[in-house]
Parts: structure tokens; C-alpha cells; sequence
């Protein structure tokens, strides 16, 4: 699964953020301080007929729309706190993929002052009085911030206030009468509809791409970007040009450049920028200063898929949302539900997938009473719980924090072979080898055949299988017993629940045929 990440200057391979900004159409922020004036508002080009239907001669130039919105499109500057071990050696950048070796002189030493590096971002003004669209990722982790604008001027900024599970965020310079662009809200672009992106990439700042919308409603991250249904852009997006705006052919803010999907870090056709709806929501609550707030449950969930159905015997086209693990002591706790249930409607409306079901409990106020239909070992009922704040993103994602390297490492147990895993039961020497928890019991893979199915879907030693078949397992003899049940009622997999260091997460293991 694609997981997102912070990223200030890099592009990973796989999905990347990349940074980018918003602009398009007219409207009137909160906490403007002035009346906008028409002579500092980026006026989109009249549309002939249909909402997106070019004007005449657009497809052989976009140098009309660049003079016009360029103005409002910024650089953004940032210096970032790195951790540097002791010693000077090499340390990683927030967001990059790599390691970085300071330059000879400034190796960070005990007592030495802490280390930092550069980043670059994009932005654009949505107001006259100075207030700035950008991506979260762009801005988070910054000690200082500073905007370069299209006329040359460098200004510093503030943070104003971000929001990491949409990425996105708002900051401000000190002044008046800027250049600013507005969020097209009415006119829904369609795929094949030709765009621009403006940005910084790779810090050339006032550069421009074209391309058309090549998809919508793009779930790009499940569970970590679970409030958004991206537009795919093939406009050329690289590193630097987070939080810049996309426009469309009438120089409207379309959306926010957000991520690319690369497998060497550099654009391949394929971009995400986030639809102009959910950017001006947010950013509109960011401007007035409030904190955005989501409903929470307390549970890890993911999407029922045919593999997920046959594991578990259920009926064919089944749909819901899968409970992986429930925190303890939170409103789903405190509810009733537990691993294994299948969500499958909130409040009478139907859950299809783990996005449907993130995005009704996210859009509920705390303290709301939500209807959970559900799925427990076959049987239907309903359970209500009670919505509660949901928690910042970093504290979501942090996951169990390992403890420091043992003096020694025991070896593992032989243990017993089953489907290609050697897995042994849990001991002290095993939790001291793999950093398992006191709490977490279960059966410890301590090896993975390379030709197995469990070695084909990448299963590292030190995993710990908790459920097997959604009844938990202490014993290598309770797991070949689940096995054993799973072949007799002709089941093509096996669903197992795993412990990993970031959480548990559910998975099929797909069953041999010649035992």
C-alpha cells in the first residue's frame, strides 16, 4: 500500500509529494482587512459557452493565462531541523529518501548547535492582504519560512495553520494590495480538459506545465489520505512544486499540486493535486484561525476484497470495512466492536470500502451517536458509538516506538514450519530479539521460505501473528490447525492478523495445494 510521507525537497519512488498551491477563481476570504480592489484581482478569462470549452487559440499557447495568474504564485523558502547523531556521521532529511553527510566542519558534536537544511516549496496569495496556500508537507516541520515573489521580492512568512490529512496549509506575509487568485467551485474540470500548474521546481521558480485532467476521484493513499479524492494531472510535476495551483484553461484554481507517483523521483506523467472544494474548505477554516476537527473511532480498518471474502467464507460481492484493531479504551472499544466485525453501513448509509467509512466518521462532530451495521461471524447487528476527537496525525502514525539495541541477540527457536513460515510461540527471548511488546501475544515468524506464498508477499522475520481466521493463536499447532480448517472448508487463503512495528495490519495468505 502506498504510504504517504513528509516530504520537504525529495521525490521517492512510488507515490511523492511533491509540494504545490492553489488559485482560480473570485472569492472573499476571511480575515481580509481590505475590501479587494480590481485592480490586485486575477480575473479569470471569459468562457465561450460551455464552462470549459477553450477560448479561441488556447490549445497552441498558455501565455495569456501565465501573464495573468504568474503574479499571484509564489517560491517558498524553508529552513528545517534535522536530528544528527553524535559524531557527525550521516543522517536523514525529513522527507528524504536518502542519507545526508554534512560538509567537513559541521559535524553535529554534543554540544554542537543543531543541524539544518534548505527546502523549497510552492504557493500562491488567495487574498489582497497577504494570506498563502500551500501544502502542509511544505511548511511543517519549518523554523523559517520565506516567500519569493514573482516581482523579486523576498518577504518571511508565518505559519498561520495546517492540516497534515488533507496537506494543506495556510501562511501569511505582512503587507497589502498583493497579486491573489481564487478557487474555482462551480465548474467541475473533466477528464481530458486541458491545465497549467505554475511552481518552483527543482528552485526555478515562475515555471510552467502543461497538460489535461487524466482522471478523477483518484484514491491515492488509503488510510493516509483518506479525506481526499485527488484529480491526476499529466502537467509536469517535480520536487518543489508542492502547494502550487493548478488552473484550468480559464485561469481558475482547479487545485493544489500535491503528489506525483514516480518510480525514479522525477515527473512521469503522473501528478495529484487536490480538488479545489476540499482545499478551499479547509484553507478557509485555517484563515480564520480555527482548528479542524474529525470525528474518531479508535479502529484500523481496511477494504473487504474478493481475497478477503474467500479467507473468510463469506458471501461472494460482500463489501464493508475490515477491523484490523481497536484501541484500547476508545469509543469503538468502549462500544463493543471488535477485531474481525466487517462494517458494512454508518447511519443507514452503506459502507463499500475503508475510505467510506474514514470519510463518515471524519465528517461526524464529537460527541455525534453513529449507527454501525455490522458483520460478526456471520451474524448481522448494530452497534452505537459515540464519536470522539479524532487525535493529530503525527501522534496517529507515530506507532509503537522501539526501545534501544540490546546488548546481545538471542537466537530464535527452531519452531515448526507452516505454509513457508517458521514460527515458534512467544518467549522472552523472542520479545527481546523482535521488540515485542509485553501485551502483544502470539506466534513469532522467525523465518520465511524465499519460494513460499508468505515469501512472495514480502513477510519479514519477526512479524508476530496474533489471529488466524479471526480466532487468535498462541501456538504453531493452533495456526496449522487454522490452516487445516481453511483447506478442509476449500478456502483459497487464509486471513491473518500481524503485529508490525507500525501497527497490526491484516492480510491473505494464499494457501499451497499440495499439502
Amino acid at each position: 500500500m502506498l504510504k504517504r510521507k513528509e516530504f520537504i525537497l525529495g521525490a521517492a519512488a512510488g507515490l511523492t509529494l511533491a509540494a504545490a498551491a492553489t488559485a482560480g477563481g473570485v472569492i472573499n476570504w476571511p480575515g481580509a482587512h481590505a475590501e479587494p480592489q480590481a485592480v490586485n484581482r486575477i480575473t479569470p478569462v471569459p468562457a465561450n459557452g460551455d464552462s470549459f470549452t477553450p477560448p479561441p487559440g488556447a490549445p497552441s499557447s498558455f501565455a495569456t493565462i501565465f501573464d495573468q495568474v504568474s503574479p499571484a504564485v509564489v517560491q517558498i523558502d524553508v529552513t528545517v531541523k534535522v536530528d544528527q547523531p553524535q559524531g557527525g556521521g550521516a543522517f536523514t532529511i525529513p522527507g528524504l529518501p536518502f542519507q545526508f553527510v554534512p560538509p567537513q566542519g559541521r559535524g553535529g558534536q554534543g554540544g554542537d548547535e543543531p543541524q539544518t537544511t534548505q527546502g523549497a516549496g510552492s504557493g500562491f496569495f488567495i487574498s489582497q492582504d497577504g494570506f498563502i496556500v500551500t501544502n502542509n508537507h511544505v511548511v511543517a516541520d519549518a523554523t523559517e519560512i520565506k516567500v519569493k515573489m514573482s516581482d523579486g521580492r523576498e518577504l518571511p512568512a508565518r505559519l498561520i495553520g495546517r492540516d497534515p490529512a488533507t496537506d494543506l496549509a495556510v501562511i501569511k506575509v505582512e503587507g497589502a494590495d498583493f497579486k491573489y487568485v481564487s478557487f474555482e467551485e462551480t465548474a467541475e474540470p473533466r477528464v481530458g480538459d486541458w491545465v497549467i500548474a505554475i511552481g518552483n521546481p527543482f528552485g526555478l521558480g515562475g515555471t510552467a506545465t502543461a497538460g489535461i485532467v487524466s482522471a478523477k476521484a483518484r484514491d491515492i493513499g488509503g488510510a493516509e489520505s483518506p479525506y481526499t479524492d485527488f484529480l491526476q494531472i499529466d502537467a509536469a510535476i517535480n520536487r518543489g512544486n508542492s502547494g502550487g495551483p493548478t488552473f484550468d484553461i480559464h485561469g481558475r484554481v482547479i487545485g493544489v499540486n500535491s503528489a506525483i507517483y514516480s518510480p525514479t523521483g522525477g515527473s512521469v506523467g503522473i501528478g495529484f493535486a487536490i480538488p479545489a472544494e476540499v482545499a478551499k474548505r479547509i484553507t478557509s477554516q485555517l484563515m480564520r484561525g480555527e482548528t479542524i476537527e474529525r470525528g474518531y473511532l479508535g479502529v484500523q480498518i481496511q477494504t473487504v476484497t474478493p481475497d478477503l471474502v474467500g479467507a473468510l467464507g463469506l458471501t461472494e460481492g460482500q463489501k464493508g470495512a475490515y477491523v484490523g484493531e481497536v484501541t484500547a479504551g476508545g469509543p469503538a472499544a468502549r462500544a463493543g466492536i471488535q477485531i474481525g466485525d466487517i462494517v458494512t453501513a454508518v447511519d443507514g448509509q452503506a459502507v463499500t470500502n475503508n475510505t467510506e467509512l474514514t470519510r463518515r466518521v471524519g465528517a461526524a462532530k464529537v460527541g455525534d451517536s453513529l449507527r454501525l451495521d455490522i458483520l460478526r461471524d456471520g451474524r448481522r447487528q448494530t452497534i452505537n458509538v459515540r464519536a470522539a476527537r479524532r487525535p493529530a496525525e503525527a501522534e496517529l502514525q507515530g506507532g509503537p516506538q522501539g526501545g534501544d539495541e540490546t546488548p546481545s541477540t538471542p537466537d530464535a527457536p527452531s519452531g515448526a514450519v507452516v505454509e513457508g513460515m517458521r514460527v515458534a510461540p512467544m518467549s522472552d527471548a523472542l520479545r527481546q530479539r523482535y521488540s515485542v511488546p509485553a501485551d502483544v501475544n502470539g506466534v513469532v515468524v522467525t523465518d520465511v521460505a524465499r519460494g513460499s506464498k508468505a515469501g512472495g508477499l514480502g513477510m519479514p522475520a519477526g512479524v508476530v501473528i496474533l489471529r488466524a481466521n479471526n480466532r487468535a493463536v498462541a501456538t504453531p499447532a493452533e495456526l496449522e490447525a487454522a490452516v487445516a480448517a481453511a483447506k478442509a472448508a476449500n478456502r483459497p487463503g487464509i486471513l491473518l492478523l500481524l503485529r508490525a512495528p507500525d501497527g497490526n495490519r491484516s492480510i491473505v495468505l494464499p494457501l499451497s495445494t499440495g499439502e
